[in-house]
C-alpha cells in the first residue's frame, strides 16, 4: 500500500509541473503589453507607435555664391631700403625716431662735413684762378687778331694764343666738374630718406666713424603693402582666365591665421608669376593692399582669399546639414509625408564659414535637416521645426500616456 501511494504522488507531481509549464509557455500577451489588452486596427499595440522626432529644418535656397581660392600668404613691404652712408666720416647726429615714420628727403643722419667743405672750397678757388687766366688768354688772343695789330703778330703766336684760350677753357670746365663732385660729396654728409616709410632700429650710434658699409637704419614702405602667396598649379588656368577678362580686377581679402576673421580688405591681384615651381607644383602671386590703418605688417602670416568667380543662383544649405557616410556625402531630406530619406549630395564648395554650395542631389525648395540627425534613420517620422524654434509643451493626455507606458502597463490576469 505504501508503494502504491508513492507512485501516485510522483504521477500527480509530474502532471502539476506539466500544467504549470504549459501555462507559462502560452501566457496571453495582451495583458502584459497594454493596460486594457486592446489592439490597434492594424493589429499592433498602440504603445509601439514611435512619436515624431523633433528636428530643425531649412529649405534649399538659391543665391549668388562667390568662388574663392584660399592660400597662406606672407606680408611684404612695398619697398625696403637699407640706408648706408655714401661717404666716410664721423657720425655727428641721428635725426629720426626708431619705429617712427619718415618722409622722403628727411635728414636721417649728419656726418662731419668739414673735410668735404674744404675740398669744395679748394675746387672753387682753383676755378677762379683758371677763370682769371682764361680771361687774360682771351684778351691776348683778341688783341692779336685785331686788324690793327694782326700785321705785327706772327701766325705762330696767334695759334699759340688761341690754343692757350682753349687750354684754360678746358681747365675751367675741369674745375666745374671738380666743384660738382665736391658738392656731391658734401651733400652726402647729410644722409636723407630715399622713400616714405617706417624707420627700424638704428644700426650705429652718434660719435662712431661710419663708412659706406655701415648700416644706419632700414626703412620699410607700408602704404601700400604687398601680400605674396602661392596656389597649386591646377588653379593657374582659373586665375589667368579670371584675370584676362576685360576690366577684371581680382579682389583679395586677408584673414587672420587663428579665427579666419577679415583683417584687411580692398586688396587687388597685381602679378601672376611667369613660371611654376617644379619642386612644389605651385605658382606665386602678388597682391597689393592700401593698408591705410596699418592692419598688415611686413613678415606677418595671413590667410588669403582670392575671388575668382561668382556663381549665379547656386544652391546653398548650412554646412551642418551635410553628413559623411561610407558612400559619400548625404543629407536627411524631409518628404511630403513628414518622413526623411538619406539623399546623396555633391558639395561644390564652401560659402563663408557656415554654408556650402550643392552641385547635385537637391533642388531649390527641398527641405533638409540641420539639427537632430543623430536620432534619425531612413523612414523616421519627424516634427519639422524652424531654426531657433522649440517643440510645443506636451499636453496632459500625452504626459499621462507616457507615464502609463513607462510603468510597463497592466497587471497579470489570473488563469
Amino acid at each position: 500500500m505504501s508503494r502504491f501511494w508513492k507512485i501516485a504522488l510522483i504521477v500527480i507531481a509530474v502532471i502539476v509541473v506539466a500544467i504549470v509549464g504549459f501555462r507559462l509557455l502560452h501566457k496571453p500577451t495582451g495583458s502584459a503589453s497594454s493596460p486594457t489588452g486592446t489592439m490597434g486596427k492594424d493589429g499592433k499595440d498602440g504603445k509601439d507607435e514611435t512619436p515624431p522626432v523633433p528636428v530643425t529644418v531649412v529649405p534649399v535656397v538659391r543665391q549668388n555664391v562667390p568662388v574663392y581660392l584660399t592660400a597662406l600668404g606672407t606680408v611684404q613691404a612695398l619697398n625696403t631700403v637699407t640706408v648706408n652712408p655714401q661717404v666716410s666720416g664721423k657720425l655727428i647726429s641721428l635725426n629720426f625716431t626708431e619705429g617712427g615714420p619718415v618722409k622722403k628727403g628727411d635728414v636721417l643722419a649728419q656726418i662731419d662735413p668739414r673735410t668735404f667743405q674744404a675740398s669744395y672750397d679748394q675746387a672753387a678757388a682753383k676755378k677762379r684762378q683758371d677763370e682769371a687766366q682764361l680771361a687774360t688768354a682771351r684778351s691776348n688772343y683778341t688783341r692779336s687778331t685785331d686788324p690793327k695789330y694782326a700785321q705785327y703778330v706772327s701766325k705762330v703766336d696767334q695759334d699759340t694764343q688761341r690754343n692757350t684760350v682753349s687750354q684754360f677753357e678746358a681747365a675751367v670746365a675741369s674745375d666745374n666738374a671738380a666743384m660738382r663732385d665736391s658738392q656731391v660729396q658734401l651733400d652726402y654728409t647729410k644722409v636723407v630718406a630715399p622713400i616714405d616709410g617706417l624707420a627700424g632700429i638704428r644700426g650705429v650710434d652718434p660719435g662712431n666713424v661710419v663708412s659706406p658699409s655701415s648700416n644706419i637704419v632700414t626703412l620699410t614702405q607700408l602704404h601700400p603693402i604687398n601680400i605674396m602667396f602661392t596656389l597649386p598649379e591646377q588653379n593657374l588656368d582659373m586665375v589667368r582666365t579670371a584675370a584676362a577678362q576685360d576690366g577684371a580686377v581680382l579682389q583679395v581679402t586677408a584673414l587672420d591665421r587663428t579665427d579666419a576673421h577679415p583683417i584687411a580688405s580692398g586688396g587687388v591681384l597685381k602679378v601672376i608669376d611667369n613660371q611654376i615651381d617644379t619642386s612644389t607644383g605651385t605658382f606665386r602671386l602678388k597682391s597689393e593692399f592700401p593698408n591705410v590703418k596699418n592692419e598688415l605688417w611686413p613678415g606677418q602670416f595671413v590667410n588669403v582669399q582670392l575671388l575668382v568667380n561668382t556663381v549665379d543662383g547656386g544652391l546653398v544649405i548650412p554646412a551642418q546639414a551635410v553628413q559623411r557616410g561610407p558612400d559619400g556625402d548625404y543629407v536627411y531630406q524631409v518628404q511630403a509625408d513628414k518622413t526623411v530619406k538619406m539623399q546623396p549630395v555633391v558639395v561644390a564648395g564652401e560659402v563663408g564659414d557656415s554654408h556650402v554650395m550643392i552641385g547635385s542631389g537637391l533642388k531649390a525648395g527641398d527641405t533638409v535637416v540641420t539639427e537632430g540627425q543623430f536620432r534619425l534613420k531612413p523612414g523616421s517620422k519627424v516634427n519639422a521645426l524652424k531654426p531657433g524654434e522649440v517643440p510645443a509643451a506636451p499636453t496632459a493626455a500625452e504626459l499621462d500616456k507616457a507615464k502609463k507606458n513607462s510603468t510597463g502597463g497592466g497587471r497579470r490576469h489570473g488563469g
